[in-house]
């Protein structure tokens, strides 16, 4: 099949040229790279990368297609997408469709053919900047370095209320599985931008989940009687979530179990009164060394964050559990004396290693004994 021109443009003025595959037309957002070797799929349909150019450096990308199973949300959420290759022909027992005829259906415009490796050192240098892709025959250098600067970035974008759900709703076992599980707990999630491997994962630890818009009420929340909150993931700054971070304090102090992933985390260390900052690239893979401080163990984890929690604004009732190996950032938090606590990775992976399974388990311990 052959393909129209394609132009990725940075802010800053640099230019790739490449070939479109997927929609015909313009994005613009946040460029990041993601060092992933498997997993497109689940990157592109994750909510937290609203608003994000995605540049995959894994340079064969969309050989086993796309299948619906592996979804993480309804749509792709991405901007754009850019790789190095893309293969003529796609194979896999599971395959439903090509990631080609997946972005095209979902109107996202990609971009192959340029040097990723070049714009990885690129953003690795300067850091994560506004751009645009531009697709077409139409598609010109100089409309491109236009609309990369006209992307105002994701620092100040509250972006969890663009992609949360519309009304609140019970997480179904027939969604995942035709054997129901026994349900011991009520979990009410917090959808910032929720993960469907995430819910999977609770569902199958015999809870039983309702997941809430995200700006719902402590009150409404706590009309369903749960024994644990969960904090979801999600995209853009944190800061400006402030009915979240209200919401979050309330159920916290009320002593309801809580546990934060990626946004939520973060989330919920400004509930506690930290505060966060933009990093300069972020964390976007799934082989990062994560340190346990407590055990000493390290654990190779998922990431997707650009923003991060400061440690020298940490209230004395929070202690940090986990750091990153790569940049010495935190990666977990946890309450001294409530029960929540926070992981800035992604344990339910998809795509990635299940290294930090066991945090959802001792979200399920802290429910059992608070129920006890």
């Amino acid at each position: 099949m052959s393909s129209l021109k394609a132009i990725l443009a940075l802010s800053d003025g640099t230019c790739f040229e490449g070939e479109s595959f997927g929609a015909e037309g313009e994005a613009i957002g946040e460029i990041v790279f993601n060092t992933s070797l498997t997993g497109y799929q689940e990157i592109i349909t994750d909510p937290s990368y609203a608003k994000q150019i995605v540049t995959l450096t894994y340079p064969h990308i969309g050989n086993t297609g796309v299948n619906y199973d592996d979804v993480e949300s309804e749509k792709i959420w991405c901007s754009g997408l850019v790789i190095r290759d893309l293969p003529n022909k796609d194979s896999n027992w599971r395959r439903n469709n090509s990631l080609r005829s997946f972005l095209f259906s979902n109107n996202i415009v990609g971009i192959f053919g340029i040097d990723t490796r070049k714009l990885t050192k690129l953003i690795r240098t300067k850091g994560s900047q506004s751009a645009a892709v531009l697709t077409g025959r139409d598609a010109s250098k100089k409309r491109s370095i236009e609309l990369a600067k006209s992307f105002i970035g994701l620092k100040g974008l509250d972006l969890a209320k663009e992609v949360t759900t519309k009304n609140q709703y019970r997480w179904s076992e027939s969604e995942w599985r035709s054997k129901a599980i026994p349900k011991k707990f009520k979990v009410a999630a917090l959808d910032f931008g929720v993960k469907k491997n995430i819910l999977r994962i609770l569902n199958d630890l015999g809870c039983e989940v309702t997941v809430f818009p995200a700006k719902s009420s402590s009150k409404e929340i706590l009309k369903i009687k749960p024994n644990g909150i969960f904090l979801s993931n999600g995209p853009g700054d944190p800061e400006p979530c402030i009915y979240a971070i209200e919401t979050i304090k309330e159920l916290a102090l009320a002593g309801l179990p809580a546990f934060g992933i990626c946004l939520g985390h973060q989330l919920m260390s400004l509930a506690f009164g930290a505060k966060t900052r933009k990093m300069k690239f972020g964390h976007h893979g799934a082989n990062h060394p994560v340190q346990d401080l407590m055990s000493k163990k390290v654990a190779i984890s998922s990431q997707n964050h650009g923003f991060t929690v400061e440690e020298n604004t940490l209230p004395d009732e929070l202690e940090i559990t986990h750091r990153s190996l790569f940049d010495g950032s935190i990666q977990g938090i946890k309450h001294k004396t409530l029960p929540s606590f926070g992981f800035q990775g992604h344990p339910e992976a998809s795509p990635g290693p299940h290294d930090l399974r066991h945090l959802f388990r001792e979200f399920i311990k802290n429910m059992e004994e608070s129920s006890a």
